[in-house]
């Protein structure tokens, strides 16, 4: 029975003003070598996050996917997470103007969605989303993607450093940051579930919920560079699914 007077939630002014205060905190830190370009898309590529959000972020979820960071040929030129430019615009029906940071390392321009490369992790993930709710309206009813972190560091050679290798002293400043994001974001959603993409998105939303009625899992990352990815994604994820007893049900 629905309460009488309940409060009506807006999750997309929430997750938008959580996003600001998530930047506020991190736009004043600084990245020490071999790191030598930080990409932050929330900033430059705000509006295709602003469109993810408005399109895909309202109503409850009962499954949150938690990636670790953008990738540099997804969300660095889109703005969506694991936001491959080929499925952002064709599945997901969102197409925004991309400013791109001045300062880019040559090796990783931002083209926003003139990008001709693909992003394999979100070919994937978007990929069986498409293949097994065909609607992305279907997959959002039950499922959201976020990333743990929104920053991109890059190395001289172009290399991405990821989070976890970074000093502890940085490390400390930011996770304290992303913990907290992480945790206004499940309190808002009320997921059963918070699963990391991958044993690091895992580890910190351990470290940033605790002890929570939120259950907690992982599935494998769909890297090209994780070899059990390569031997059929989609399949692996759905069997991982099924043995937590998540119900991703038949849609097709």
């Amino acid at each position: 029975m629905k309460l009488k007077n309940a409060p009506i939630i807006d999750y997309v002014k929430t997750m938008i003003t959580i996003t600001d205060e998530l930047l506020d905190r991190i736009e004043p830190m600084t990245f020490s070598a071999p790191v030598i370009h930080v990409y932050n898309p929330l900033r430059y590529a705000r509006d295709g996050y602003d469109n993810y959000l408005s399109r895909f972020g309202n109503g409850h979820k009962k499954v949150i996917l938690v990636g670790m960071n953008p990738g540099p040929f997804g969300m660095v030129q889109t703005g969506v997470p694991f936001g491959d430019v080929e499925m952002v615009r064709d599945w997901l029906g969102i197409e925004a103007h991309i400013d791109p940071p001045a300062d880019c390392h040559p090796k990783r321009p931002v083209l926003g969605f003139a990008c001709p490369r693909k992003e394999v992790s979100g070919q994937r993930l978007w990929g069986w989303a498409r293949q097994r709710y065909v609607t992305p309206e279907m997959f959002f009813a039950s499922f959201g993607v976020i990333n743990y972190c929104p920053l991109v560091f890059v190395e001289e050679s172009g290399r991405n450093r990821t989070p976890d290798k970074l000093p502890a002293a940085e490390k400390k400043a930011l996770f304290e940051a992303c913990d907290l994001t992480l945790r206004r974001t499940i309190d808002l959603y009320r997921p059963e579930w918070a699963i990391g993409i991958g044993a690091f998105a895992e580890s910190r939303i351990k470290k940033a919920l605790g002890e929570s009625v939120v259950r907690i899992g992982r599935i494998t990352h769909p890297s090209p560079a994780n070899p059990k990815a390569n031997r059929g994604w989609a399949e692996a994820v759905e069997a991982e699914l099924a043995d937590m007893g998540i119900d991703i049900g038949q849609t097709k």
